[in-house]
């Protein structure tokens, strides 16, 4: 992927889509998976990796990186789409997606992926692991950034509340946490399995810097991050962001479930084609 000048450079709504765009592919190289999720977070994974993170595509691994740690790693899908729109990962790779031996396993690993920064699979886990690395970095008096996505039913777990007390009390303000909140998980409505609302009221009592936004609207992701990175108090940062799973293809937005689903060999193309219709240019 040639790197874009200023004055070529895609938009975050291009971006945005060519993220959807990548999940799709290569969803439809297994002809299922957790494609809901990767069109709900597209927009969030625009903003992060094309406004906010600091990285080096030809160098993964640079010290001096942002990290994106990816909690839910059944999103693995939505994330090697980012990464593969940054450059990180060659294009062609999205036809191995799922296979033995690939790069991209349906969960992410950070031994197989490069720009992964961990293995997930279990859930709850990933804000602990964010804790411990600002908390690293911090002392190491590294200006980096730890952003870190997480699903709503991961509110269910007990490590990820403690995660969220142990920000709090190390003042980390080199922490930006998104919690995907799309009220759906395997079992059903995130918020029937166990409730967690009021969300943003429980989180400021924890000691966050808390926003509530939109999570398919470019703009208010955008003016969130920026607000995440500029705050002036000493403490971690939240944002909220609703999403709508399957957003930008409206028949797999209308589905009722669609926690993991399959896409019949006909809908890939008819699902590309409303994707295509429904963006701007």
């Amino acid at each position: 992927m040639a790197t874009p000048t200023l004055e070529n450079a895609p938009t975050l709504a291009q971006r945005a889509r060519y993220i959807r765009r990548n999940a799709l592919l290569m969803g439809e190289v297994q002809g299922q998976g957790y494609i809901a999720q990767a069109l709900d977070i597209a927009d969030v994974l625009a903003v992060a990796y094309f406004h906010a993170m600091r990285f080096r595509a030809e160098d993964p691994a640079w010290e001096g990186r942002d990290r994106f740690l990816l909690s839910n790693g059944h999103y693995a899908i939505a994330l090697y789409a980012a990464l593969i729109e940054a450059g990180i990962i060659p294009e062609a790779e999205l036809e191995t997606y799922g296979f033995d031996e690939s790069r991209l396993p349906m969960s992410g690993m950070a031994s197989y992926t490069p720009g992964m920064e961990m293995s997930g699979g279990s859930l709850g886990l990933g804000l602990g692991i964010a804790v411990g690395m600002a908390l690293g970095l911090k002392r190491k008096k590294s200006a980096a950034r730890i952003f870190t996505l997480f699903s709503d039913g991961e509110l269910d777990e007990g490590s990820k509340w403690e995660a969220i007390m142990s920000a709090s009390h190390h003042k980390l303000d080199n922490l930006i946490a998104i919690v995907d909140v799309n009220n759906q998980q395997a079992d059903g409505p995130s918020k029937q399995m166990l409730g967690f609302e009021p969300l943003v009221d429980k989180l400021e009592a924890f000691g966050w810097f808390v926003q509530r936004v939109d999570g398919n609207d470019l703009d208010a992701v955008v003016a969130a991050f920026d607000a995440a990175m500029t705050h002036g108090e000493p403490k971690p940062r939240m944002i909220v962001a609703d999403t709508l799973m399957g957003k930008g293809v409206p028949f797999l937005e209308q589905r009722e479930k669609n926690h993991f689903i399959r896409v019949e060999p006909h809908e890939w193309q008819l699902a590309l084609s409303a994707l295509n219709a429904g963006e701007q240019p």
